[in-house]
């Protein structure tokens, strides 16, 4: 009698570093790098996802800033200070990015709570984002791929927690995801987009 040998599931690939590391943007922007697709034939977009009003959610909006007020960054971004992509909105939106991406590669930015030791971590991984899973609220995963940022500790009382972050490690979080992002885009620039990056501009990341 022939047996079929039973497959090993295949591991999710995932990885994560703290954002005082200094090889950080480095690291962060090579495994995002390990994860997309050709990039002549899909579109990358990016959704970041969280709202301004609470400072440990604001991670999401706070990365999509700072990448939208780069005029030469070539990758298409929503989730904003100004227009965030939050849990009232997110069926709507990805609603409208289907319909204007249909093709594109999705990577999905959010914030996160975890154990203690893991604050400051940022981690990118296969698969989409969650959000609200941390707040228990069931909302569309996003992307196909991911960056989160370990903002604070869950467990307990968790809106408390995410409005009572410090904005200081959030700021210094979504100042480090979105350098390394910067620096994916200067690497596929050369044969991304027709509206390449500026030389000068990615190197004066801020």
């Amino acid at each position: 009698m022939f047996l079929k040998r039973k497959l090993a599931p295949k591991k999710v690939f995932q990885c994560k570093i703290h954002h005082e590391n200094n090889e950080a943007p480095m690291f962060l922007a090579e495994n995002v790098k390990l994860l997309l697709p050709n990039l002549l034939n899909r579109p990358i977009v990016i959704v970041c996802i969280g709202t301004d009003r609470s400072t440990g959610d604001s991670l999401g909006p706070l990365v999509g800033t700072k990448l939208s007020e780069r005029t030469s960054f070539p990758f298409k971004v929503y989730g904003t200070l100004d227009d965030p992509v939050h849990a009232m909105n997110l069926d709507e939106k990805l609603k409208m990015i289907k319909k204007n991406h249909p093709n594109a590669f999705i990577i999905g930015i959010d914030a996160c709570l975890g154990r203690l030791n893991h604050v400051g971590m940022i981690s990118v991984g296969e698969g989409p984002v969650k959000p609200g899973a941390g707040v228990n609220k069931e909302l569309p995963p996003v992307g196909d791929i991911h960056m989160t940022g370990i903002v604070n500790v869950s467990g307990f009382m968790e809106y408390f927690v995410l409005q009572n972050t410090r904005l200081s490690i959030v700021m210094k979080m979504a100042t480090l995801i979105a350098n390394s992002l910067v620096i994916v885009a200067r690497h596929f620039s050369q044969y991304q987009l027709s509206s390449g990056l500026q030389k000068d501009d990615l190197y004066n990341i801020q």
